[in-house]
């Protein structure tokens, strides 16, 4: 029995499975503009394949948490036990700007413990470092010269990256002058992600939607070039999560962000039931009397709503109600509450796991192999298909 197989025995239930939190925030489905994750589409019983990363850039917060991570463990728990589900720490994308090396190699070992403190399952799911599967950054450049220029030049979030790492308001602040080699081919490696694994599905955020599109883009262009009795590539599906999207806590006209300057703007899976009340006291609000739900003129109060919504799986208009005769203090108190019962599980979680070092090696090491076994199958097979033999 492996290393890891005989810690997997010996930790708590809350690494196998979902933490009670979880299980009842993330009760949503999940549905794409083309199909819906569930059992009965017209992928009928063939396996499907999901794969989805996070970059390790610090530690999580709301926003991420709610709009991606509980998501993934809904995923593996609603999955036919076909399926194929990987979960990635894109650690060459994080490269795409300036990174502290220290702070992103703990960032890198922070993040898989995130992952399964949330209720990642390293027995159901692949869950390992991208950095640690060379054929990614091989499939890339092959696909790096099938893209045309033209497509790469629409691609519009690397300047909404280079905003937020420069705390821009908007895009429009930033230049070409900014902009590196990685950062704008990066939506090449992320398809290069996707295709070394055959993915059908991929959860991401509606700000990726371009990206898929130029994933099944390429997945096409590799087909037509090179063509063979089967299609070597499958067209993803884009499958958009129905999470809220989580605000600033002192800026709700952007999104929560881990490179705002201001520390009060966001909440991390780290702070404390005490940091969780003074942020959610200080969110941003306005004068009204009562609290409605209206995002465009009382965004700060739907932010707000948004997130009880989110923690407690009501519909926000539901919740709206609730308070249509109570003031903003009363909402904050118990959205503070609320937020507090979802985090408290995988904090306590993540705080023991980023210091069981062996384990997490152990648990990225399993990973990681499980990876390169599929992706080798892919990769031999784009070799022959291109000469490369």
């Amino acid at each position: 029995m492996s290393f890891l197989h005989q810690q997997l025995r010996r930790a708590p239930t809350s690494i196998l499975t979902p933490c009670r939190v979880c299980r009842s925030r993330v009760t949503r489905g999940f549905k794409s503009s083309a199909v819906a994750l569930d059992k009965t589409t017209e992928t009928g019983s063939r396996p499907r394949v999901v794969f989805s990363g996070i970059q390790p850039t610090g530690i999580p917060h709301l926003g991420n948490l709610l709009g991606a991570l509980l998501n993934w463990v809904k995923l593996q728990r609603d999955a036919a036990p076909e399926d194929k589900l990987i979960y990635s720490i894109v650690g060459w994308h994080a490269l795409t700007l300036p990174q502290d090396p220290k702070a992103l190699s703990a960032a890198r070992s922070d993040m898989l413990a995130v992952l399964l403190a949330v209720g990642l399952d390293p027995e159901r799911s692949i869950i390992f470092h991208q950095d640690e599967n060379l054929h990614h950054a091989e499939l890339a450049w092959i696909l790096n010269c099938l893209t045309p220029m033209g497509k790469l030049k629409r691609m519009t979030t690397w300047k909404s990256r280079l905003a937020a790492s420069r705390n821009a308001r908007d895009d429009s602040e930033v230049d070409e002058s900014l902009l590196n080699a990685g950062l704008f081919t990066y939506p090449v490696l992320q398809a290069a992600d996707i295709l070394a694994y055959r993915a059908t599905h991929v959860p991401v955020g509606e700000d990726q939607q371009q990206h898929i599109e130029l994933c099944r883009d390429l997945a096409e262009i590799f087909n037509r070039t090179f063509k063979a009795k089967r299609p070597l590539f499958p067209l993803p599906q884009h499958v958009i999560t129905t999470s809220c999207r989580v605000l600033s806590l002192k800026d709700p006209s952007s999104k929560m962000s881990k490179s705002s300057p201001d520390l009060n703007s966001r909440i991390l899976l780290t702070d404390t039931p005490a940091q969780v009340r003074s942020k959610i006291r200080g969110a941003v609000t306005d004068s009204q009397m009562g609290i409605t739900y209206d995002p465009v003129e009382r965004p700060g109060a739907a932010n707000l709503l948004n997130i009880l919504s989110a923690c407690t799986g009501e519909e926000v208009t539901i919740v709206a109600k609730r308070y249509a005769d109570k003031g903003h203090g009363q909402l904050k108190a118990d959205v503070a509450e609320a937020v507090e019962e979802l985090i408290k599980g995988p904090r306590a979680e993540f705080e023991r796991l980023r210091r069981e070092k062996a384990f997490l090696e152990a648990v990225a090491k399993e990973g990681a192999e499980k990876a390169r076994k599929l992706s080798e199958v892919t990769i031999r097979e784009v070799r022959t298909r291109i000469g490369l033999v």
